[in-house]
C-alpha cells in the first residue's frame, strides 16, 4: 500500500447500478445533501428571532456522463422503465466507488431508492471529432459516505 499524503484523486472511480450496470463513465457530479431550515415563532416569545428548526433532508440529482456505446443501451433501458410509468420497478442501489493509487476502493457513496430522472441524448456535429457523450440525472431518496467498500473490479 502506499504511504498516503493527501486527499483522493477525482480521476479514478467505478459506478455500481444494482442490475443494470458496473461501469466507468466520464464524469460523475456527487448530488448535494442539504436540510430545510423552518423558522417558527410563538406569538409570545420575546425574543426578536425565529428558532431554526430542522426540515426535510433534501438531496440533488447525481450526474453521470459517458461515451455513447452499444453496451450504454442498458441505461438507457433503465430511464426507459420511468418514461413507461414503472418509476417503482427503476428504483435500484447505487454506489460511485473512488479507486486510490492502486485501483483498490478507497471511499464510496451509496445512493437509497435511485431512479433516472433525466436522459439527454449527445449533441452530434459532422464538422467535429468529439466522442458522444450522453449525460443521466439520477435521483435518490438519501446517501451516505462510507470508508473503503468492496468492487468487483478491485479483487
Amino acid at each position: 500500500m502506499p504511504d498516503r499524503h493527501g486527499p483522493f484523486r477525482t480521476a479514478r472511480f467505478v459506478l455500481e447500478i444494482d442490475g443494470v450496470a458496473k461501469a466507468g463513465f466520464s464524469r460523475c457530479r456527487l448530488p448535494t445533501a442539504s436540510t430545510k431550515v423552518v423558522e417558527y415563532r410563538e406569538g409570545n416569545d420575546t425574543e426578536p428571532t425565529a428558532r431554526k428548526l430542522a426540515g426535510l433532508n433534501e438531496y440533488g440529482p447525481l450526474r453521470l456522463q459517458y461515451g455513447a456505446t452499444v453496451d450504454t443501451q442498458t441505461i438507457y433501458d433503465w430511464r426507459r422503465l420511468v418514461e413507461d410509468g414503472k418509476v417503482d420497478e427503476a428504483r435500484r442501489s447505487v454506489a460511485v466507488v473512488l479507486l486510490d493509487e492502486e485501483g483498490s476502493p478507497a471511499t464510496r457513496w451509496g445512493f437509497e431508492r435511485a431512479w433516472p430522472a433525466r436522459y439527454e441524448a449527445p449533441t452530434l456535429d459532422a464538422t467535429r471529432s468529439e466522442v458522444a457523450i450522453e449525460t443521466l440525472d439520477v435521483v435518490c431518496e438519501g446517501f451516505e459516505r462510507l470508508a473503503g467498500g468492496s468492487t468487483d473490479d478491485a479483487e
